[in-house]
């Protein structure tokens, strides 16, 4: 059954491989799309000390929030979406490799420092190598909960509960309501999380990203470790979990949540509707 499980996992990703791929033009790509922002930036820089513009020239409104940015000549973060949303994270770290040695720059610290806002989270979490990015969400999660007994977890003890409300409720007629009381008043919030998303993994990425966006403002946090870490797995799946759980899609949700290149880096990585 090995053959069905790649079918599966390859029908389940929304990001792969790039056929016909080469690494030295999709780094060149990137480097002429963030070249004209320093000499923008320095350009606006000496015509403001010998003229005086209408700000409305030298800013915009940022879409990260009320303040405004300078827009730099010659940036183009469109293109920088198309390389990296159209990349998996192999072929990334091979682009990575060739903007190094082509023009000297670590491509990650270039993007951090060009890029800003929710857009520049984003491009950047897909930069790391997939294993290095959980790490550090993980570190973050738990950096302000170190003594929290609770947030810690029995991997072991989260699959036998499974199993046991499996077993009580779905697999029988009736059900053991003792079972469910019993487990459901003595697991911490996060041991519970972790038997939901053993029971139905898909259906536990849906709620998360459904929940990520309803309500006033987006958990953006949550909205992009859980595309991004998944985009290469079984977002598909994910996706047709979504639209069966709350009656619409989870690209309908993005472009009614967020915004700018924001919002079409998020929709590049999740593909089409299922």
């Amino acid at each position: 059954m090995a053959w069905w499980k790649a079918w599966i996992e390859q029908e389940g990703v929304t990001v792969k491989s790039s056929s016909h791929f080469n690494p030295d033009p999709d780094a060149e790509t990137l480097y002429k799309a963030m070249k004209g922002i320093g000499v923008g930036s320095q350009l606006l820089s000496h015509q403001a000390a010998a003229f005086t513009f209408p700000s409305s020239t030298l800013t915009s409104a940022s879409p990260w929030g009320g303040h405004s940015r300078c827009i730099p000549a010659g940036t183009n973060e469109q293109a920088i979406i198309d390389v990296l949303t159209k990349r998996s994270n192999a072929q990334r770290q091979q682009i990575a490799k060739s903007f190094k040695a082509q023009f000297g720059k670590d491509l990650t610290e270039t993007l951090k420092s060009e890029l800003s806002g929710k857009f520049e989270r984003l491009i950047v979490a897909l930069m790391y190598l997939p294993y290095r990015y959980e790490a550090k969400e993980l570190h973050d999660a738990i950096k302000g909960s170190r003594d929290d007994v609770s947030s810690f977890v029995d991997p072991g003890l989260a699959l036998q509960d499974a199993q046991d409300l499996y077993a009580a409720g779905e697999k029988i007629c009736g059900t053991d309501d003792m079972k469910f009381i019993t487990i459901l008043c003595t697991r911490s919030a996060t041991h519970l999380l972790r038997v939901k998303c053993t029971r139905n993994l898909h259906s536990y990425f849906a709620e998360r990203l459904y929940y990520a966006m309803k309500g006033a403002g987006t958990h953006d946090g949550t909205l992009i470790r859980n595309i991004v870490s998944r985009s290469e797995i079984d977002l598909n799946l994910i996706k047709c979990h979504f639209k069966k759980m709350y009656g619409k899609t989870l690209s309908s949700m993005i472009m009614e949540d967020t915004s700018g290149d924001y919002k079409n880096a998020l929709l590049s990585l999740v593909g089409s509707d299922p």
